[in-house]
C-alpha cells in the first residue's frame, strides 16, 4: 500500500457500496449523486443513499399514493405531490421505525435531534437538485422547519483520568480475565495509540490510515490525510515520541499480512487496525477509568481540544491543529471554556492603582 492508498480503498469500496444503496432507488437518484459527487466526501453520499433508502421505504409503506408502486417506479411527478404535512409525518416516522437495510431481529432505528436534522437536510438537499435543473418545480420540504439541536454537554476526560487511561493501558490490571490473557501482546500498541490520540487530537480514521512512513522522529510530526483528502503534518510532543518509539520497535518484527505490510498500526489477525477496533479498544480502556463518561476515540480529539486550549488560550490554533474548516464550529465546542475565559478576565483590567 502506497501513502495514499489506504484513504483512496477507503473511496472505492465506499462507491462499490453506494452504487448498491443506488440501486434500489429510483433511477433519477443517479443524477443526483453524480450531481452532489464533485463538492462532498464518499462516505457524506452514502449517508445520503441510505437516508434515501429509509424516506423511500417509508413512502412505499405507509403512503397510500406510493402504496401501489414499487420503489424504482416513484417519479418525480408523483414526489412533487407530496406535502409539508406528508413530510412532518415522515420526520414523526423517524422517532422509531424499522430499519429497511436490516432484517435482523434487532433492527428498531430511533432518531433524535441531530438525526432528525440529519435526515432533513439528505431530503432537502435532494428536492433542491430537481428544483435546481427544473426537473420539479415545488419542494415541500423547504416548507419544513429543521428541527431544533439543542447544545449538550461536551464529554472529555478529565487531566486525572487522562493518566489513568494511559495507566491501565500499559498495566491492565483492572482488565477482565480474558482481555489480560492479549494485553501483554497489544499493551505497547494500545499505549501508543492512546497516546498519539490523546496527544495530537487526530481523528480515528486518520490514526488507522498511519504507515509506519509517516511518522517523522526527526521533525516530530506525522503525516495525516484531511477530510477531502488534503495532506498535512501534525506535530507531537516528547511523550508521544517515546510511546511510538517504543511501539515501533516491536511493530518492525512483526510480519504483517501482505497488502499491510506498510500500515503503523496492526491488529492480532497482523492487519491494518480497524476503526472499529480502535473504538471497541477506547471503550475497554475507558471502562476501567470512568463508568459515568461515554468516552469514544471523538471523545479523545474533544480532550486534546479541551487542553490545548486550556494552555494556549488560541481557539484559532485549536482550530487550525484540529483540522476545523470553520473556527465557528471550533467555537461553539469549546463555549464553556471561552466563558470560563472571559469570567476569569474581569479583574485583568485595573482602572486605577
Amino acid at each position: 500500500m502506497g501513502a495514499n492508498s489506504y484513504s483512496e480503498q477507503i473511496d472505492i469500496d465506499n462507491t462499490y457500496r453506494l452504487r448498491m444503496l443506488i440501486s434500489t432507488l429510483p433511477p433519477y437518484a443517479k443524477d443526483y449523486f453524480r450531481g452532489i459527487q464533485p463538492h462532498t466526501e464518499s462516505r457524506t453520499r452514502i449517508a445520503y443513499a441510505y437516508d434515501l433508502n429509509v424516506f423511500f421505504s417509508y413512502l412505499h409503506e405507509n403512503n397510500p399514493i406510493f402504496a401501489q408502486k414499487e420503489i424504482r417506479d416513484i417519479t418525480l411527478d408523483d414526489l412533487e405531490k407530496l406535502r409539508p404535512t406528508d413530510i412532518e409525518e415522515y420526520l414523526e416516522y423517524l422517532q422509531a421505525y424499522t430499519d429497511p437495510q436490516n432484517e435482523g431481529s434487532n433492527n428498531t432505528k430511533t432518531n433524535h435531534e441531530l438525526g432528525l436534522k440529519r435526515k432533513l437536510a439528505s431530503l432537502r438537499s435532494f428536492y433542491r437538485y430537481f428544483i435546481q435543473h427544473e426537473d420539479i418545480m415545488y419542494n415541500p420540504v423547504d416548507l419544513v422547519t429543521m428541527p431544533k439541536v439543542h447544545d449538550k454537554a461536551i464529554t472529555r476526560l478529565d487531566i486525572d483520568e487522562v493518566a489513568l487511561l494511559l495507566d491501565q493501558a500499559e498495566s491492565g490490571d483492572k482488565l477482565s480475565e480474558r482481555e489480560q490473557r492479549f494485553h501483554d501482546r497489544t499493551k505497547l500498541r494500545d499505549v501508543a495509540l492512546l497516546t498519539l490520540m490523546l496527544g495530537t487530537g487526530i481523528r480515528v480514521s486518520e490514526c488507522v490510515g498511519l504507515n509506519i512512513d509517516d511518522v517523522d522522529f526527526k521533525n516530530d510530526g506525522i503525516r495525516i490525510h484531511r477530510k477531502g483528502g488534503k495532506e498535512v503534518v501534525v506535530y507531537f510532543g516528547d511523550e508521544v515520541e517515546s510511546a511510538l518509539l517504543s511501539y515501533i520497535e516491536e511493530r518492525k518484527k512483526t510480519e504483517a499480512v501482505a497488502g499491510h505490510e506498510e500500515a503503523l498500526f496492526l491488529s492480532l489477525q497482523k492487519k491494518r487496525i480497524s476503526v472499529r477496533a480502535v473504538e471497541k479498544l477506547v471503550k475497554k480502556y475507558a471502562q476501567t477509568v470512568t463508568t459515568v463518561k461515554h468516552i469514544t476515540p471523538h471523545k479523545l480529539r474533544s480532550t486534546y481540544g479541551t487542553n490545548l486550549y486550556r494552555e494556549t488560550g488560541d481557539i484559532y490554533l485549536v482550530a487550525d491543529v484540529l483540522g476545523h474548516n470553520d473556527v465557528n464550529t471550533t467555537k461553539k465546542h469549546y463555549a464553556a471554556l471561552e466563558d470560563d475565559r472571559r469570567r476569569g478576565a474581569r479583574n485583568v483590567v485595573k482602572l486605577r492603582d
